[in-house]
C-alpha cells in the first residue's frame, strides 16, 4: 500500500505563523524584522482607534502590513463577554467594513479583545464572515486547533519562545503536520526592553526547507483546502476541486494537484 499524506505547499510539514494585536506604532520595527527574516504573520488591528495616540494610521496600516495579514480585533477594543449582541455585531463589522475600505481584500478573521469570548460570541462569528479567532493563552504544543474560531497559540514571545523554537525546528517525523503560532504586542518588545528576542527567534527559525512560513487566514485556507481533496475509493487519483493547489506526499515524495485537476497518484 502506497503512504500518501496531506502537507504543506512543496511538500512541508511545518508551518509557522505570527499574530500581533492593536497596531500600535512598534509594529512598524516588528514587521521589518519579520520582512528581513521571510517571517509571516498576522496583525489584528481595531480600526476605530486608528490614528490615535501610539497608533499607526491609515496609510501606515495600508502600506506596512503588504505581504501580510490584516484582520480585525474590533472597533474600539471592547470586552465582549459583556457587551450585548448587537454591539458585538457592530463591532466586528464595522471593523471588518473600515479594514477592507484600507487593505483592499476580505477580512476574515478576529482576535477577541481582552481574550474575552464565549459559545455565544462563536457562534455569532459564524454569520458575520468571521472564519477563525485568536484567544488568549500557551498550549505550548504545535498542534491544530480543534476550533479555528477558539485558536490558541503555541505561546506568546515572552513565554518560552526559543526553547518551543529549538523544538519545533529539529521535529522530523513527517507523518505528521506541525504548527507554531506565536502571539503577542508589539509594544512589549518596548517595554521589556527585549526586541532582541524576536530577532533572535526570526534569524532562529529562517530559511528552513521544511517550513512553510503563512499568515493565519493562508493557513485556514490550506487546511479547508485539503480536507476538501475527493480520494478515489482506491486511493489511487484524487481530484482537487479548488482554485488553488493542495500538495500531498506519495511514499515520500512531495506532489501538487493543481487547482481544478484530478491527477493519478499511483
Amino acid at each position: 500500500m502506497k503512504s500518501i499524506f496531506k502537507c504543506f505547499p512543496n511538500g512541508k510539514f511545518k508551518v509557522l505563523t505570527m499574530s500581533y494585536d492593536d497596531g500600535k506604532l512598534p509594529d512598524k520595527k516588528l514587521v521589518n524584522i519579520f520582512n528581513k527574516y521571510g517571517i509571516r504573520g498576522t496583525f489584528h488591528i481595531n480600526s476605530g482607534l486608528i490614528g490615535t495616540e501610539n497608533r499607526l494610521n491609515k496609510d501606515e496600516v495600508r502600506n506596512l502590513y503588504v505581504g501580510h495579514e490584516v484582520s480585525s480585533h474590533t472597533l474600539t477594543h471592547p470586552t465582549l463577554a459583556r457587551c450585548p449582541d448587537g454591539q458585538i455585531v457592530k463591532q466586528i463589522l464595522e471593523d471588518r467594513e473600515n479594514l477592507e475600505e484600507i487593505v483592499g481584500y476580505t477580512v476574515r478573521g478576529l482576535s477577541y479583545p481582552n481574550g474575552s469570548y464565549n459559545e455565544s460570541i462563536i457562534e455569532l462569528l459564524k454569520h458575520l464572515g468571521i472564519e477563525y479567532s485568536r484567544i488568549v493563552g500557551n498550549t505550548d504544543s504545535f498542534d491544530f486547533p480543534k476550533d479555528f474560531l477558539a485558536w490558541e497559540a503555541t505561546c506568546h514571545h515572552n513565554h518560552n519562545l526559543m526553547e518551543h523554537a529549538k523544538e519545533f525546528v529539529s521535529l522530523h517525523k513527517k507523518q505528521y503536520l506541525y504548527l507554531m503560532y506565536v502571539w503577542g504586542h508589539s509594544y512589549e518588545f518596548e517595554r521589556d526592553n527585549n526586541w532582541e528576542l524576536i530577532e533572535s527567534f526570526c534569524d532562529y527559525v529562517s530559511n528552513k526547507d521544511d517550513i512553510w512560513y503563512a499568515t493565519n487566514i493562508e493557513i485556514v485556507d490550506y487546511k479547508n483546502l485539503l480536507d476538501n481533496l475527493k480520494f478515489s475509493a482506491k486511493g489511487d487519483f484524487v481530484y482537487n476541486p479548488s482554485a488553488k493547489s493542495a500538495w500531498l506526499t506519495v511514499d515520500g515524495k512531495p506532489i501538487e494537484i493543481k487547482g481544478g485537476t484530478q491527477i493519478k497518484l499511483f
